[in-house]
């Protein structure tokens, strides 16, 4: 018998191992996510910032204030983004969800008082999202490869191409000309968003990085398709989830 010297043998072993590890990462690896690596790292730097900085003054927020009046400052940003969804309803031809959110707002600045109360929902009107990623999708435009992108986090490509339309339709934007109000204003929707999600995070299981991908994905899919696909995530809970704010991979 041959004796095989033990350097050779351990050597061998190792480049097995790493084969077989290799292998079943490329089998594990999400056709989505072809930027895994640096998708993750952006991901640890946004969690880093959201866990010692974010998540802090979210928490503190959502201590203080009742929930009454948390409550109606969320709904008040969000009445704002409706005119984000009427501009894609117009751009996707969506004329019966035109008139539906379009309805919603007027509802809802008005006996709802600038949309503090979301009277609009308790009359059937539900929101629903619109946004440009959407319209893209609907004139057959693919989402491209996924992407965490620093201090907003989960997109895609074509999504992440949308936010800029959207946020010049948003009338955040063109309605406050002082800066600093404009910032203190910004400032304090992302801490709203941020305190929304903080009960969402006890659904994350497993690995927080592929739960949050795997969850927006998901997500998009059901808001392109209208509905139409499986979400197990839910509307509700994945609403501020995905939308202008991953913050919370973002938190994201």
């Amino acid at each position: 018998m041959i004796a095989i010297p033990k350097k050779l043998l351990l050597l061998w072993l190792l480049l097995s191992t790493l084969t077989t590890v290799h292998a079943n990462s490329a089998i594990d690896a999400n056709p989505a996510d072809p930027w895994e690596g640096m998708n993750r790292a952006i991901f640890t730097f946004n969690d880093i910032g959201d866990r010692y900085f974010l998540r802090p003054i979210a928490s503190g927020y959502h201590f203080l204030l009742p929930d009454p009046v948390e409550r109606g400052v969320s709904n008040m940003f969000s009445n704002t983004y409706e005119v984000v969804t009427i501009v894609n309803d117009l751009l996707q031809l969506k004329f019966v969800e035109l008139g539906h959110d379009s309805s919603r707002l007027v509802i809802n600045t008005t006996i709802g008082i600038v949309g503090v109360f979301d009277v609009a929902s308790r009359l059937g009107f539900q929101r629903r999202q619109e946004d440009f990623g959407q319209t893209m999708a609907y004139y057959g435009m693919p989402s491209g490869p996924y992407l965490v992108l620093p201090f907003w986090g989960s997109t895609t490509v074509r999504d992440g191409i949308g936010l800029i339309p959207d946020a010049y339709a948003a009338p955040i934007i063109g309605s406050i000309n002082h800066v600093p109000t404009r910032n203190v204003v910004y400032a304090t929707n992302i801490v709203s968003r941020r305190a929304g999600v903080l009960d969402v995070e006890k659904l994350i299981s497993g690995d927080r990085y592929s739960f949050i991908r795997d969850a927006y994905l998901q997500r998009r899919e059901w808001l392109i398709n209208d509905g139409q696909v499986v979400d197990n995530f839910g509307e509700e809970d994945f609403d501020d989830f995905d939308d202008d704010f991953d913050i919370l991979e973002e938190d994201s």
